[in-house]
C-alpha cells in the first residue's frame, strides 16, 4: 500500500531565457508534471508564489524569480484504472521499479487514451491517483524497453524528480546502430523540435542542452552494439544524437532510412535487421538514491528476447 498523500512542495527558479513569458507558461516549464490549468488554479489560490508573493497567471516574468509551490494534492482525473500485467523488478512502500516491455505506452496521450503503464499502475495501487502522473517521473518511448522507477509517495516523487534535474540519477542503455563505429565518445549537441516536422526532435541551434556518452560493446562490421549513458534526458535524445553522428538505431525509421544495405552481411540477416519492428534500444540499468533510506540503489532489466535474437544472429554471422 502507498502512504497517504501529503502536501506538494516544490521550488524552482525562472530561467533567464523565459524573460517576458507569462507566469503560468514559465511555471509550466518548471513543473512539467502538472497541467497548465492546475498551475493557474494554484497561482490564483496563492498556493504558488513568486518571490514570496501571490501573483496572476498572466503577469510577465523577468527571469531569476524564485517560484515556490505548497499545495494540497489533487486526485488524477480522466485516467482509467486497468488490470494490465506489470513486470515488477522491485517494490516497497516508496518506489516501484518496473521492466517496461516494447510496444507499451507509458502514459495516456493523443492516440493512446488507455492501455498504458499509467493505467496499469493506477489499478495496482489506487493511492497513486494522488501522485503526479501516478508516480511516473521519467518515461521511455513506446518502442523502447527497459527499467523505470515510479514514485509511490509525494516525498519520493519530489526526491526522484530532484535527482533527475540534478543529473544524479544514472541511466544506462544498450542499442544496436547502423554503421561500424570506431571508438567511444560523447555527443554534446542541443535538442529541440525539428523545424519542419513537429513530431520529430532534432539537433537545433537554441535547443535544450543534451549530452550522451557511448562506448562499443561489440562490432559486427556494418552494425555496432553500444552501451549508452545519458547525462541529460531530452525527448528521443539517444535516437537523435546517434542519427546526428551518422549511426541511426536499427529499427528506427523516424530517425533513419527505412531500409539499408551493408556490405558483407548475408541477405537473410540484412532482412531481419531492416524488418526489426522497433528501435533496438533497451534501458538496461537504473541507479538512484532511495528517497527513504538515502542508500544508492541499482536495478537492471535483462535484454528482451527480440534484441537477444538479433545479437545471436549477428554473433553467429561474424
Amino acid at each position: 500500500m502507498s502512504t497517504g498523500p501529503d502536501r506538494i512542495k516544490l521550488r524552482g527558479v525562472v530561467p533567464a531565457d523565459a524573460a517576458g513569458a507569462r507566469l503560468d507558461l514559465a511555471v509550466s516549464a518548471l513543473f512539467a508534471d502538472y497541467s497548465r490549468a492546475r498551475l493557474q488554479k494554484w497561482i490564483r489560490g496563492g498556493e504558488l508564489r513568486i518571490d514570496g508573493k501571490t501573483g496572476k497567471p498572466t503577469q510577465k516574468v523577468v527571469g531569476g524569480e524564485t517560484i515556490e509551490l505548497d499545495a494540497e494534492p489533487e486526485l488524477q482525473e480522466g485516467v482509467l484504472a486497468q488490470d494490465l500485467p506489470i513486470d515488477f523488478i522491485y517494490q516497497d512502500r516508496e518506489v516501484l521499479v518496473v521492466n517496461k516491455p516494447p510496444a507499451l505506452v507509458v502514459h495516456p496521450a493523443a492516440g493512446h487514451h488507455d492501455g498504458t503503464l499509467q493505467n496499469a499502475l493506477l489499478h495496482f495501487d489506487p493511492g497513486l491517483a494522488a501522485i503526479p502522473r501516478c508516480g511516473i517521473v521519467h518515461r521511455l518511448d513506446k518502442d523502447t524497453s527497459g527499467v523505470m522507477v515510479v514514485a509511490r509517495t509525494l516525498r519520493s516523487h519530489a526526491s526522484l524528480v530532484a535527482q533527475l534535474q540534478s543529473r544524479t540519477m544514472s541511466r544506462v542503455y544498450e542499442a544496436l546502430v547502423w554503421g561500424a563505429m570506431a571508438r567511444a565518445g560523447s555527443v554534446n549537441e542541443p535538442i529541440g523540435r525539428h523545424p519542419r516536422d513537429r513530431k520529430r526532435m532534432a539537433v537545433v541551434e537554441g535547443g535544450r542542452e543534451a549530452v550522451t556518452h557511448f562506448r562499443i560493446l561489440e562490432s559486427f562490421g556494418g552494425i555496432s552494439h553500444l552501451e549508452i549513458s545519458l547525462q541529460t534526458g531530452r525527448t528521443h535524445q539517444i535516437r537523435v544524437h546517434m542519427n546526428h553522428l551518422g549511426y541511426p538505431l536499427v529499427g528506427d525509421p523516424q530517425y533513419g532510412r527505412k531500409t539499408r544495405s551493408v556490405k558483407g552481411i548475408r541477405t537473410e540477416l540484412l532482412e531481419s535487421l531492416n524488418k526489426f519492428p522497433r528501435q533496438a534500444l533497451h534501458a538496461r540499468r537504473l541507479r538512484f538514491v532511495h528517497p527513504e533510506d538515502q542508500q544508492n540503489k541499482e536495478f537492471e532489466a535483462p535484454l528482451p528476447a527480440d534484441i537477444q535474437q538479433l545479437l545471436s544472429m549477428l554473433r553467429e554471422h561474424s
